[in-house]
């Protein structure tokens, strides 16, 4: 799925929002790592990715040219300062009026404006691709994205209190939330 879009930043810097290609393997694999170090909020650990920059920028290249998938890059000053994509649950009948979303921002860019800039990029295209329902799960101590996330029109429907077993802090409750598109 294609996607740009310029937005200016709360600091007056601007933020290309565009596709991943398969050229951006080792830089989209480079802020996975550093995001996933910043913080215990997203599902995995740097040591757990399994993947090689020429397999990061392949997956790129395929949600760049699937209809209804989709990784965008966040770029600030030539650098990788987010990622966010949109993701189906399933292909089955039931399901496929669903997708879920994910977003990870480098530390040094948060409060700028680039999670609500990805958010909406991913709203756009779930809606573009056809989907009904976009989906996601977020660590209930994260009150800044789950702030951004009721703003974008998210709701909460339920809750794992042991969603999440942190390395670092035991059981994270995980709040789970929707939009209907």
């Amino acid at each position: 799925m294609k996607y740009q879009k310029t937005v200016t930043l709360k600091d007056g810097r601007e933020c290309i929002l565009r596709n991943g290609e398969e050229r951006d393997g080792q830089a989209v694999l480079s802020n996975f790592i550093l995001t996933h170090e910043q913080t215990d909020y997203l599902l995995s650990y740097p040591d757990e990715n399994t993947m090689t920059a020429e397999q990061e920028g392949q997956f790129l290249q395929r949600k760049t040219d699937s209809e209804s998938e989709v990784e965008i890059l966040a770029q600030v000053e030539g650098a990788v300062a987010g990622l966010a994509g949109i993701a189906a649950v399933g292909g089955r009948d039931k399901i496929c009026h669903r997708a879920e979303v994910g977003i990870s921002i480098d530390r040094k860019y948060w409060d700028l404006g680039i999670g609500t800039a990805l958010m909406n990029a991913c709203i756009d295209c779930a809606r573009e691709a056809g989907y009904e329902q976009l989906e996601l799960s977020v660590v209930a101590e994260n009150e800044t994205a789950i702030t951004m996330y009721k703003k974008a029109g998210f709701m909460e429907y339920g809750r794992n209190p042991r969603g999440f077993k942190s390395r670092l802090s035991g059981y994270q409750e995980l709040v789970y939330m929707r939009m209907e598109l």
